[in-house]
């Protein structure tokens, strides 16, 4: 399963790159022409909410020209960005952004954290974590790091036992302890809400939550703690260009409390500011 939900993303995020791309045209450059405007690559919620909120009440006051081009997958914003299609993308955390540079080559690099999305388990069977039954299913996204992210949580709240030190790393093949013998579906993380109907359970991004119209902070059986957690999303550009006027107006855009005051009133914990 494991490989054929690879070979799945693969296809798709390629066929997502292509009419990215198809899309991007005359912004080839758009990395490097500092006096164009900014595109940037976002998932569509919260990210393009968020960054659509500051184009429409705080660029123009700054004297940034912001251009929101959306993305549904968890690759081609990373690859557009390398490529200099888009100047910048937001939609990622900082281990994910790690382990996609090392497995792919990229040169991807984190300009100021955002929010945190709070991973959750959500069910449309059972009310409580531990009233899931023996051999019960659970969904968790299959990327390297919202897997060990998903495995994580379960293990936080008591449904399983992971190997010491295995971090973010960890897949299925880590569990020493499984007392409910939990089996796993491992699925493209977008795919994760989708699939409610069909599991016992399922573990959800908290951006993929919010589109389903799931809200994390009533719906999760379990959700990830805010307190000291590494996963905030962030905005990220090609390494150089950190130093770009316009990705620097975006940054403190994104930090000010205007935006702040945004994410608390339009996700009501949903997102959480992480500065």
């Amino acid at each position: 399963m494991r490989n054929t939900a690879k070979i799945t993303t693969a296809v798709l995020a390629a066929g997502a790159l292509t009419l990215g791309l198809s899309a991007c045209g005359s912004d080839k450059d758009a990395a490097t022409d500092t006096f164009g405007p900014l595109v940037v690559a976002a998932s569509p919620v919260p990210h393009a909410e968020i960054l659509t909120f500051v184009k429409d009440n705080l660029a123009e006051k700054a004297g940034l020209d912001l251009q929101v081009r959306e993305f549904t997958d968890y690759v081609t914003p990373n690859t557009a960005t390398e490529d200099g299609s888009v100047g910048a993308n937001f939609f990622q955390t900082q281990p994910y952004l790690d382990d996609f540079n090392k497995k792919n080559g990229t040169h991807i690099v984190s300009v100021v954290d955002v929010h945190l999305e709070p991973l959750g388990l959500y069910s449309q069977k059972v009310k409580k974590a531990d009233a899931l039954k023996s051999g019960a299913t659970i969904a968790i996204p299959n990327d390297t790091v919202n897997e060990g992210r998903a495995l994580q949580l379960l293990a936080a709240n008591g449904l399983i036992t992971l190997k010491d030190g295995v971090g973010t790393s960890a897949t299925p093949a880590d569990i020493t302890e499984n007392p409910k013998k939990l089996k796993f579906k491992e699925l493209e993380a977008a795919q994760t809400p989708r699939v409610l109907n069909d599991v016992d359970a399922s573990v959800v991004n908290g951006n993929y939550a919010i589109e389903a119209d799931l809200k994390p902070a009533e719906d999760a059986l379990v959700l990830e703690e805010a307190k000291d957690n590494p996963n905030s999303n962030l905005l990220a550009v090609k390494e150089g260009q950190e130093n770009d006027p316009r990705v620097k107006k975006l940054a403190k855009l994104l930090t000010s409390p205007e935006v702040k005051k945004f994410i608390e009133d339009t996700y009501a914990g949903s997102v959480l500011a992480s500065f």
